[in-house]
C-alpha cells in the first residue's frame, strides 16, 4: 500500500518499504515512520552564538543534537556526512527521556536547553516534538535550526514548543531554491508563521555567482523588514564544501557590502565566517 508523507512540500508518495527523498522517513505497513527517531549523529554543548543566535540568551550554552537526513540537496552543505546520508549513518540511540535528562545534568555547566541542529531536524519531526515537550515540562528551552521547508499545519503544531529558531533563507530567487531542491515561498511562509510564536533569526549564506547581488540582498532585506525589522539577519561567508569544492570563498568585502545594504532596512545584521 502506498503512503504519502505530508511533512513538506515534496509530498513523497512511497511504496511499502520505500524511503523518502530526505532519507529519514519511510513507508512501513502503509504508514510513514521516521527512520531517525532517537538516532543521534551528534551531541555537543555549544555556545548559543554558534546556532547562530545573537539576541537570544547571549553568552549561554545549549545542548545541541542532530540526526541524519535533509529534504534539500544543497551542493555546499557543510554537514553532508550526516545530512545527505540515510539510515546507514553512524548513530547512537537516545530516547527523548534520556536526552532531556542529559540536558538537565548539564544545567550546572550553564546549559539552558536543547538545540535541534546539524542535519535538518524537521525531517525527524516526531523526535523533535517529543523532546521539546519533555524539555518544556522540565523548565528548559528549545531552539530549532532549520531550513524552514515544512508544511504549515505541522509547523504551527510544533511552534508552541519552540522558544527560538534560526531559519536558513538561502537566497531570494525561486531559481536558486529550485537548484537546491527547495521552494522559496514555503520558507517565506515558515518565517512569517514562526515570527508569530517565537524569537526568530535568519541566516543567509552568500555563494559567489549565485545569490551575491546587491539587488537580491535588497529584495531579501526589504521583505524581511516587512515581517519585522527587528529580526536579526546573519550574512555568512561561503567556503568550498561538498559538491562545490571548485567555487572560491566569498570575498570578505562582498559580505560586508551586502551587510551594509541589509542594514538600510534591518536593525540587527551580523556577518559570519569572516
Amino acid at each position: 500500500m502506498n503512503a504519502e508523507c505530508t511533512l513538506c512540500f515534496h509530498r513523497c508518495i512511497l511504496r511499502e518499504g520505500q524511503t523518502s527523498l530526505c532519507q529519514a522517513r519511510a513507508n512501513r505497513g502503509g504508514s510513514i515512520v521516521p527512520l531517525n527517531y532517537g538516532k543521534l549523529t551528534a551531541l555537543a554543548l555549544d555556545p548559543i552564538e554558534k546556532k547562530p543566535l545573537r539576541r537570544f540568551h547571549p553568552g549561554s550554552l545549549i545542548l545541541s543534537t542532530g540526526s541524519f537526513g535533509c529534504n534539500l540537496h544543497c551542493p555546499f552543505c557543510q554537514n553532508a556526512t550526516i545530512a545527505a546520508v540515510g539510515a546507514n549513518a553512524h548513530t547512537q540511540d537516545c530516547t527523548p527521556e534520556q536526552l532531556v535528562q542529559e540536558a538537565l545534568r548539564l544545567q550546572s555547566e550553564g546549559n539552558i536547553g536543547l538545540a535541534y541542529t546539524y542535519n535538518e531536524p524537521l525531517v525527524g519531526y516526531e523526535y523533535v516534538r517529543d523532546c521539546a515537550g519533555l524539555a518544556h515540562r522540565a523548565g528548559m528551552l528549545n531552539v530549532l535550526v532549520t531550513n524552514g521547508t515544512i508544511e504549515e499545519a505541522p509547523w504551527r503544531a510544533l511552534l508552541p514548543l519552540i522558544d527560538a529558531a534560526n531559519i536558513d533563507l538561502k537566497g531570494f530567487t525561486e531559481n536558486w531554491y529550485r537548484q537546491l531542491g527547495g521552494d522559496l515561498e514555503t520558507v517565506k511562509r515558515s518565517i512569517l508563521v514562526a515570527a508569530e510564536y517565537c524569537h526568530v533569526e535568519i541566516t543567509t549564506l552568500i555563494v559567489p555567482g549565485e545569490n551575491d547581488s546587491e539587488e537580491e540582498m535588497r529584495a531579501l532585506s526589504t521583505w524581511l523588514a516587512s515581517v519585522n525589522p527587528e529580526i536579526p539577519l546573519h550574512i555568512s561567508r561561503f567556503f568550498p564544501r561538498h559538491r562545490m569544492q571548485e567555487r572560491p570563498p566569498t570575498p570578505v568585502p562582498v559580505v560586508y557590502h551586502l551587510a551594509e545594504i541589509a542594514r538600510e532596512r534591518l536593525r540587527y545584521v551580523y556577518t559570519g565566517n569572516c
